[in-house]
């Protein structure tokens, strides 16, 4: 096995090694003709795979079948890719100590994650998901009386973005075009931009969580937004107010969350990301007529593979050029 390399400077003595379940990422790196010999990249679809080819990689692309163990059977290992957005799985400080760059596809789902959270909310107020239940059970629901229980509109309706970043910018131009009031909060207000009709701190979140019709989280998993939506700021929401989450499973207090649904805290929900997945077959989340469940994916896209080696290969040119600077840097 030969010694890790500390230079990229020729591409085609590079590495490549594609690890995912289900992505075609090898196939579509192949058929892109970018110059890089495609016989030094192969593709690993589970755990043991991916654990045996590693010792031969320079570069992993990777999400799901990361491993922290991969690090000591990894001895050529210079740069990930993450195939997600996130990049909570992977332990910073230790590939800081190894040398090992890390960058995120931030940006890489961000049509499909706003475009997914604005079919969320539409689906909610238009009942689409009572509506499919129906289907099943062949059964013609008669007119409401109840303006409570009645579809709605989102005209004049307000949407409370918890994270401004590029999902979230776009997410509020897709809800502006409804005509809906958007406020926001954003870590970085310098660069606020002007997608939302207001823009606070992420400190405001209580105060804003009593205007919002909509509380839609697009914000990364960090320390700050661990269960950013638990048995407190649940209280604050309306009653008639609908939680949906694009963003990670761990932002959300699960039990807080399936009381308030219980108890009519709010109206009810639609959930992208679990803290465990799959989600239990038993999990009461099944069970809500009122809410809503897609399997993590929000931000799945017939351009997936494509939109990730966009940013692979502007990497792989930074590294080969000697740039300190990556896209989307994480380390």
């Amino acid at each position: 096995m030969t010694e890790p390399s500390n230079s990229f400077a020729d591409l085609n003595a590079v590495t490549v090694q594609f690890s995912h379940v289900a992505y075609q990422m090898e196939p579509r790196f192949a058929a892109r003709e970018t110059g890089i010999d495609s016989s030094r990249s192969w593709q690993t679809r589970d755990a043991a795979e991916t654990a045996a080819r590693i010792p031969d990689a320079d570069v992993l692309v990777v999400s799901g079948l990361w491993k922290n163990s991969l690090l000591e059977i990894a001895p050529r290992l210079k740069f990930i890719q993450s195939i997600g957005a996130g990049y909570d799985q992977f332990p910073l400080d230790e590939l800081r100590k190894r040398g090992i760059r890390l960058a995120s596809a931030r940006g890489v789902n961000s049509n499909a994650v706003s475009e997914h959270a604005m079919s969320m909310v539409l689906a909610l107020s238009r009942h689409i998901h009572t509506g499919r239940d129906n289907q099943r059970k062949h059964l013609w629901r008669g007119m409401i009386s109840d303006l409570s229980k009645r579809e709605d509109e989102l005209g004049g309706k307000t949407m409370l973005i918890v994270g401004l970043g590029i999902i979230g910018s776009r997410l509020a131009r897709l809800a502006k075009a409804f005509d809906m009031r958007v406020i926001a909060t954003k870590r970085d207000m310098s660069v606020a931009g002007t997608a939302a009709d207001e823009v606070h701190p992420p400190s405001a979140v209580p105060e804003l969580l009593p205007r919002a019709d909509f509380v839609t989280l697009t914000c990364p998993l960090t320390p700050e937004t661990a269960d950013i939506i638990n048995a407190r700021t649940l209280g604050l929401m309306k009653p008639s107010s609908y939680l949906v989450n694009v963003a990670r499973g761990g932002c959300v207090d699960e039990p807080a969350l399936i009381a308030a649904l219980r108890n009519g805290g709010i109206a009810g929900a639609a959930i992208d990301h679990f803290k465990a997945e799959p989600l239990p077959a038993d999990s009461p989340f099944w069970d809500f007529e009122n809410v809503i469940i897609t399997p993590h994916t929000g931000g799945e896209t017939r351009m997936y593979e494509d939109n990730v080696i966009d940013i692979l290969l502007e990497n792989l040119g930074r590294l080969s050029l000697g740039d300190s600077e990556l896209l989307n840097q994480v380390v």
